[in-house]
């Protein structure tokens, strides 16, 4: 009897070994996909321009405020590669005075705005369904140089795919944006 207690106790330790190991090279491979941007001054434009530098099929995008010079350069030079861009903005860019939603617009990026919220607060990207650009950071000049903000950017198409049908969502009651009120 003794020698099968023994041998369960045994079992079950090996069991938990081989789960604990199973873990750790799972949470290792999971952070392997996760990078992480911190402002002022942390990279996070630069980040965002990189990665729709790598951009090849689609672009989605959600943002309150969108001032950000190189990221909408980023997004229209994506365009000119063949990558579909389309942008949702909060309700202040109509009036925003440094707004990029004009120059989008512009460049022949489809661009609308979400007035169904107080707010419409997110701020993401979708880049060919499977890279996640989410966090505080706004896409604004303000947000990289003076805010305390943060950026991640996660490679998961499960992921994406939730973003992906939240985005559609909001762009279901959006407006088409036909350029800054006066």
């Amino acid at each position: 009897m003794l020698e099968i207690v023994e041998s369960a106790q045994k079992n079950y330790r090996m069991r938990n070994i081989l789960l604990s190991l199973l873990l750790v090279i799972t949470i290792h491979a999971t952070a392997a996909d996760i990078q992480v941007y911190f402002s002022p001054d942390g990279g996070c434009t630069e980040a965002v321009v990189r990665e729709l530098g790598k951009a090849k099929s689609t672009v989605l995008v959600q943002a309150y405020s969108f001032t950000s010079a190189p990221i909408a350069k980023a997004l229209v030079e994506a365009k000119k590669r063949g990558v579909k861009i389309q942008v949702i903005l909060d309700k202040s860019q109509r009036r925003e005075k440094y707004t990029e939603a004009d120059f989008l617009l512009h460049a022949g990026v489809p661009t609308w705005i979400d007035a169904k919220h107080a707010i419409a607060h997110n701020k993401i990207m979708v880049i060919d369904s499977h890279t996640v650009l989410t966090g505080s950071f706004n896409f604004t000049k303000a947000a990289e140089e003076n805010n305390a903000e943060n950026l991640l950017i996660i490679d998961d198409a499960g992921l994406a795919k939730k973003y992906t049908e939240n985005w559609q969502k909001h762009l279901a009651h959006s407006e088409i944006y036909e350029g800054k009120e006066k």
